[in-house]
């Protein structure tokens, strides 16, 4: 039988609540406590959500011994403080997206991780997906060539209005960038991710669509819309709603990609396709159970998602029998599968499974947006991505 493993979560927004449905389908993991921001939040949290305990501070739940993996999904100007505090305590983590506010602050936390000897992963949750560990199995066994070209975009319309507000858009809570670093850092580590290849060189475009909101005074879940009765004040905006880029890889190939969060109709619409020197190769995180394969002398695919017809790599991913649909959630809880099973074989310390992102891939993505916002500062210049 499995140990059992006691999990905290700091963070009880829009996707904390999804790391404990993920973890709980493991049917090992024990939701210790969650913390908030006060004692009566922390409470009202933990009633909430089920979790035995409610913390009024991060500080309190990592003194909880129960509290083996500290989960962070505050928003990111607490992702270091939380993280470097749990490391401290040498409690697992697991981070969302960014790792840190900046490439030096998750250089900082990388360095510590790896003294701490844990297990530290950060949530690219779209790498979960069956069809996405399909296609890296694919492009690495030479099924479309050699890539040359890799491009797409993310567009979402949560944010195509100025009453839409959301504390991402406040630089000293989300970051130097909106757009790119909430969403584009996601593309950026899936194109790795897939194709194997690294980022080497970026030139970015970036622009402020809506330069004045209505911010409301009261508070607001994220992706909820505005009431009528809200107060507000008329605040400026100086972070990105809306990029395109230019990149590079080690490999030569080039490629780009295209950000925004003021595109009417998209959702939440990932697009990604790696052009080969024999094939094509898409995924669409809207139809996220289809792999498009694209070729020359012959009709052009789409594989289903179906245990049956993938790679032994990918079958794994895939929970249900082909026809039956998985989506966002269960991408989600294949990585806490794979984060989790190996704090339960006690091996912290050691490789974590291919599909799940380090810390060494959260301070990537971090490099990845800096060095694209500091192309745009220098009026477009391509610039070499520091890592």
């Amino acid at each position: 039988m499995l140990k059992r493993i006691g999990m905290g979560l700091v963070g009880a927004g829009f996707v904390g609540p999804h790391h404990i449905d993920a973890v709980r389908r493991l049917g090992y993991v024990d939701v210790v406590a969650v913390a908030g921001s006060t004692e009566e939040s922390g409470r009202r949290k933990a009633e909430a959500l089920g979790a035995r305990k409610g913390y009024g501070s991060y500080q309190a739940l990592l003194d909880d011994p129960n509290v083996q993996v500290v989960h962070v999904a505050t928003p990111n100007y607490l992702h270091y403080a939380v993280t470097s505090a749990a490391l401290a305590k040498g409690k697992h983590v697991v981070s969302d997206k960014p790792l840190a506010m900046t490439a030096a602050e998750s250089k900082q936390l990388v360095e510590q991780a790896k003294r701490a000897g844990v297990v530290a992963a950060v949530t690219f949750n779209y790498r979960g997906n069956p069809l996405v560990q399909q296609a890296r199995v694919a492009i690495a066994r030479g099924d479309i060539g050699t890539p040359h070209f890799v491009h797409g975009y993310y567009l979402q319309d949560w944010l195509i209005k100025d009453t839409d507000y959301s504390w991402r858009l406040d630089p000293k809570k989300g970051g130097a960038s909106s757009a790119l670093g909430d969403i584009g850092s996601h593309w950026c580590d899936l194109a790795q991710h897939i194709t194997g290849l690294r980022i080497t060189q970026v030139l970015g475009d970036i622009t402020t669509v809506i330069p004045k909101r209505k911010r409301p005074r009261g508070s607001r879940e994220a992706f909820q819309a505005a009431s009528d009765r809200d107060a507000v004040d008329l605040v400026d905006i100086t972070v990105d709603d809306l990029a395109s880029v230019l990149v590079r890889f080690d490999n030569g190939a080039k490629g780009s990609f295209s950000v925004g969060q003021v595109c009417g109709g998209h959702k939440n619409d990932l697009v990604l396709e790696v052009c080969g020197s024999t094939a094509s190769m898409g995924w669409r995180q809207e139809r996220q159970n289809e792999l498009w394969v694209g070729h020359r002398d012959k009709a052009n695919e789409t594989l289903q998602k179906d245990p049956s017809l993938l790679d032994g790599e990918a079958r794994s991913y895939a929970r249900l029998p082909g026809g039956h649909q998985e989506a966002w959630a269960d991408a989600f809880c294949n990585l806490m599968r794979d984060i989790y099973g190996v704090i339960a074989a006690g091996h912290a310390g050691g490789p974590l499974p291919s599909a799940v992102a380090t810390f060494d891939d959260g301070y990537r993505a971090n490099c990845i947006v800096d060095s694209i916002l500091d192309s745009a500062r220098r009026g477009g210049a391509w610039t070499t991505v520091a890592y």
